[in-house]
């Protein structure tokens, strides 16, 4: 990099109209280090550290602790990643204006009420209050979104199966007109925006998630389609009648349930007579090449805090379906991962479930040199993961 491409500590708060004390002390914190010093030890930053910046501040604002911040910026100067990030916190952004929006809103009902001398509906008012403070978590909205897109993106653009996954799981759907369906663990509705120019008119789809901000995803990327409708819940108490669906599916969501076998009982029960269910997930060769990569740089990573195959595998997942549906048939999704870019990997890694962000935190500028020098000449990443299709 150029001489002049570097700002002094002073040059670099100016232009980002922050305090030098604010730029020292976010050094100290290990959460904004400097490109680099001078001989005499002066800090030295850059433009892609004013961009790091933006995301500190930002993130700061939406109310995340600087700790929080530490590990959520840990790969903010890669530019996919700052992209997919700036994404994600304008959408934070935009549901923040539409919380203070109706709270503007039921401010002004609530003043007109008091002058025109009309009840007023105080419990309405405390639920609203309540909604946008407790509600969610903004931590845990950012590291869904962020985590989902990271993974979409390595296997969307990386795999060499011609045919993704989404497309591939709707043809194994085999979707008829009329037909009524379940999809739990529905995340940001990916599935539908993928496929939905195949999907038959006459269908009424219940989406799925226990997350309220994927739902909210979910329900803004498929807008105004009378197919679909939206609803939070924990699928081990799923809230419908018997037999009310003709298809289920649950898509990588099964590993996570705490309770599989009352998940499986409860799709069961939901399902009409004859109807199937449509459950996905992995197998112990799946991405085994990335642990294997990780564990080179730093022996104690460990990117699940589950091994998710043990718990709902394609070696034992017939096992545990049998004892809820008499007719059980595995798919095997054909795919691997051809990469020599090390900017996605590394976002894929940060968004696994383990123990890596912590480890890496003092570490990432290593890391990345490492995972660059490892998938420089092509890197081959093994997927074996497959689907399910039960019939009641």
């Amino acid at each position: 990099m150029k001489k002049d491409a570097y700002y002094t500590s002073g040059q670099f708060a100016k232009k980002a109209h922050v305090t030098l004390r604010a730029i020292r002390y976010y050094d100290k914190q290990n959460i904004l280090k400097p490109s680099a010093r001078t001989a005499a030890g002066a800090r030295l930053y850059t433009d892609a550290d004013l961009a790091k910046l933006q995301q500190i501040l930002l993130l700061k604002y939406l109310g995340f602790s600087l700790e929080d911040i530490r590990e959520m910026t840990l790969a903010a100067a890669d530019q996919q990643y700052l992209l997919e990030s700036m994404r994600i916190q304008k959408k934070l952004l935009r549901q923040k204006m539409d919380e203070m929006q109706a709270m503007d809103e039921a401010i002004d009902r609530t003043i007109e009420a008091i002058q025109t001398e009309q009840a007023i509906d105080w419990n309405s008012m405390l639920d609203l209050i309540h909604l946008t403070a407790v509600e969610r978590s903004l931590k845990n909205q950012y590291q869904n979104a962020a985590n989902i897109s990271a993974r979409i993106r390595l296997h969307r653009e990386y795999s060499v199966n011609p045919q993704g996954w989404f497309p591939w799981i709707m043809q194994q759907c085999n979707l008829q007109p009329g037909m009524r369906i379940l999809e739990l663990g529905c995340g940001n509705g990916a599935l539908w925006t993928e496929n939905r120019e195949q999907l038959p008119a006459d269908l009424w789809v219940v989406l799925s998630d226990k997350s309220e901000g994927m739902l909210k995803d979910a329900r803004r990327a498929l807008g105004e389609d009378s197919r679909f409708s939206y609803k939070k819940f924990d699928c081990e108490k799923i809230p419908y009648e018997e037999e009310i669906f003709d298809l289920v599916i649950a898509d990588h969501v099964l590993f996570y349930c705490e309770d599989i076998p009352q998940v499986l009982a409860e799709c069961r029960r939901v399902l009409k007579n004859g109807g199937r269910f449509l459950c996905s997930t992995y197998g112990k060769q799946h991405m085994r090449e990335i642990t294997d990569l990780v564990q080179k740089f730093h022996k104690e990573i460990v990117l699940s805090a589950e091994v998710l195959y043990e718990r709902f595998g394609l070696e034992n997942g017939e096992n545990l379906l049998a004892p809820y549906f008499p007719e059980i048939q595995m798919r095997r999704y054909e795919d691997a991962i051809e990469i020599a870019e090390a900017e996605p990997l590394i976002s894929y890694i940060l968004s696994c479930h383990g123990n890596q962000n912590q480890l890496l935190l003092n570490q990432y500028k290593e890391f990345r040199e490492f995972v660059s020098a490892r998938v420089a000449d092509g890197f081959h990443i093994t997927k074996d993961a497959g689907i399910f299709l039960c019939r009641k």
